[in-house]
C-alpha cells in the first residue's frame, strides 16, 4: 500500500467475551490472528488480526469491556503515515489542536504516536518499520533522532526477541497461513 498522507489502517474494539468474538471475526470474516497476548498500554489481553500479509494487523479485539463503559466501543483509530517525517508532523499539529495524554512508543514492528483528540477519542498515527516482532511489544520511542538511529536502535531491541525476523519473512509466512489460528 503506498501512502501518501494520514490513511485510516485498522481499528479495535472493547468486547465483553473475547472468545466468542474471537470465534466470530475468524469465521465471519475469514481474519487471520497475527499475535495475541497482555497489552501493554491498557493491562487487556489483545487479539490481533489481519486479512493481508500486507498489515500486521488491522483489527484488534481487546477484552476488559465492563458494563459500565459507554456506549462506544472503539478502542483507538489508527493512521498509517508515509514516513517519520509526516508523524512528527501530525504529533506536533495534533497538540497544537488539543490532543492530549501525547506517548511515542516503538513497537519493534511499527513506530507510533497515541493520544487522545479535544474530545477524548484514543488515536494512533503510525509508520511500519522494515522488521516483525511478536506482539503486542512496546518501549518508550524517541522522536528527536533521526530516522537511522532509530532504525539501528530498532533493531538492535528487537534482534534478540524470539519472534524478531525481517518483514519480508514474516509476510512470506504469512501467505502460508490460513484463516483463524493456523
Amino acid at each position: 500500500m503506498k501512502v501518501t498522507r494520514p490513511t485510516p489502517a485498522h481499528f479495535g474494539i472493547f468486547v465483553f467475551d473475547l472468545d466468542r468474538m474471537v470465534e466470530f471475526y475468524t469465521t465471519v470474516f475469514r481474519l487471520t490472528i497475527t499475535d495475541e497476548g497482555l497489552g501493554k498500554n491498557f493491562g487487556n489481553r489483545l487479539v490481533f488480526m489481519s486479512a493481508t500479509e500486507d498489515q500486521h494487523h488491522q483489527f484488534v479485539l481487546s477484552g476488559g469491556r465492563s458494563a459500565q463503559s459507554p456506549v462506544s466501543t472503539i478502542m483507538q483509530a489508527s493512521f498509517l503515515v508515509p514516513d517519520l517525517a509526516e508523524l512528527r508532523w501530525n504529533r506536533d499539529k495534533a497538540e497544537a489542536l488539543g490532543a492530549t495524554e501525547i506517548r511515542p512508543m516503538n513497537h519493534g514492528n511499527a513506530w507510533s504516536v497515541y493520544y487522545f483528540d479535544p474530545e477524548g477519542n484514543r488515536v494512533e498515527v503510525y509508520l511500519d518499520t522494515p522488521f516483525y516482532v511478536s506482539q503486542p511489544y512496546g518501549a518508550p520511542l524517541d522522536l528527536s533522532k533521526t530516522e537511522a538511529e532509530l532504525l539501528q536502535e530498532t533493531e538492535a531491541m528487537v534482534r534478540h526477541d524470539p519472534s524478531f525476523m525481517p518483514l519480508a519473512q514474516w509476510q512470506a509466512q504469512f501467505r502460508q497461513r490460513g484463516p483463524g489460528r493456523a
